[in-house]
């Protein structure tokens, strides 16, 4: 085994170590988590840490698909992450954070209290 081939191996297992070790926080992070947006924010790391785990494979084996395999995941995982983020959006502030006022006042603003509904209703020509 010649001296670039020793240093490539090391540098493989090194980052394989690293990123099985970010891989672990980051599934800790998503059990943890104590609210919607960092479990979302550790699901998207965690695609980012599988890509890095698939490409260093890809590296160590010398097999290239798994390049192809890493820039699929990348892509679901994009849309994974926006999906995610329109649902965080929809929902608003999370239950265990706000208090009933806050909600209720915020439903206000919204517009989502029964007398707005009607209201609503009215100006539709609707019952």
């Amino acid at each position: 085994m010649t001296m670039p081939e020793q240093i490539l191996s090391g540098a493989t297992v090194f980052a394989l170590a690293l990123l099985s070790l970010a891989l672990l926080v980051t599934v800790w992070r998503i059990i943890r988590g104590p609210t919607l947006p960092d479990r979302v924010l550790a699901l998207d790391m965690l695609v980012a840490i599988a890509i890095g785990l698939i490409a260093v494979v890809a590296i160590r084996t010398g097999f290239n698909l798994y390049i192809d395999i890493a820039i699929a995941l990348g892509l679901v995982g994009f849309l994974a992450t926006v999906a995610f983020a329109r649902f965080v959006l929809a929902r608003g502030l999370s239950p265990e954070k706000a208090s009933p006022e806050q909600a209720a006042a915020g439903a206000g603003k919204r517009g989502r209290t029964p007398q707005a509904k009607v209201a609503r209703r009215k100006r539709k020509g609707g019952r």
